[in-house]
């Protein structure tokens, strides 16, 4: 069977399924769903030592009998296109199917050779996998992030839940500031994460901006935001923050990470 291979077990994350289950299991331990059942959520995308407990409170802040599909958004790291991927993806954990139906209906074109080897959205499958076992995901790669991009890849993504009829939760991909010391990390990121509380992309792009926050996946965070907000959203909550710094003791140069939850 034609699949997306895992590119980066054993490097992210375990390749061994037992280590990745254990792993996994420890991660969510501490986290609990949010009220008000969230339409979407920013989950980072690091290696599971430095961002995987804030991936977690971010996943964990979704029912776990969710069953539906993930419209998972990360960006291009490589300089892609905007592209999906059709086929089912692998895991340590097993195969994660999909929702082919779903991903045509988003009038996206499909690209799977620029998918083969991202990162960005291959770290959020495993956590879907342990976590949803009966859920698809329909992974879409983002490449132009400008906000009028954001917008119209959001209403790609309203367009396909009317037309599919499907239930969806919608995760956007990203880590926030890169290599900055933790103090000005935690200013900068808590700053531009400040308006997506009220759901406001286009302040959300000028904090960014004005901050020159190296947060990578800024696009996938308002095209989710802005579909969540199409399918009835009315705020976003921040569930947890942290940074590099609290796993290796170093603070000078530090990525930061946020689990959001839109609801």
């Amino acid at each position: 069977m034609n699949m997306r291979t895992c590119a980066v077990a054993g490097m992210f994350y375990p390749r061994d399924p037992s280590h990745l289950e254990q792993l996994l299991g420890t991660f969510f331990s501490g986290t609990k769903a949010v009220a008000g059942n969230p339409i979407g959520i920013v989950s980072p995308h690091a290696g599971y030592i430095y961002s995987g407990q804030v991936a977690a409170h971010a996943f964990g802040a979704l029912s776990p009998d969710f069953a539906g599909t993930f419209v998972v958004i990360g960006p291009s790291h490589r300089g892609y296109l905007t592209s999906v991927s059709e086929i089912p993806w692998e895991t340590p954990l097993g195969v994660i199917d999909t929702d082919t139906e779903f991903v045509r209906a988003l009038d996206i074109e499909a690209d799977e050779y620029s998918h083969r080897d991202e990162h960005s959205i291959e770290v959020q499958v495993p956590f879907i996998k342990y976590r949803f076992p009966r859920a698809q995901i329909a992974p879409v790669m983002m490449g132009q992030q400008d906000y009028a991009s954001a917008l119209q890849l959001a209403k790609k993504i309203l367009a396909a839940v009317r037309l599919t009829k499907r239930e969806v939760r919608i995760v956007a991909s990203s880590d926030f500031s890169h290599y900055v010391p933790e103090e000005k990390a935690k200013s900068d990121d808590l700053y531009a994460i400040e308006p997506l509380k009220t759901l406001d992309t286009k302040e959300f792009y000028r904090r960014i901006e004005e901050r020159g926050v190296t947060a990578c996946g800024y696009g996938p965070i308002a095209a989710m935001v802005t579909a969540c907000a199409g399918l009835g959203a009315k705020a976003a909550e921040l569930i947890r923050y942290a940074t590099s710094g609290e796993t290796t003791g170093e603070y000078r140069e530090v990525v930061g990470y946020a689990g959001i939850a839109v609801i």
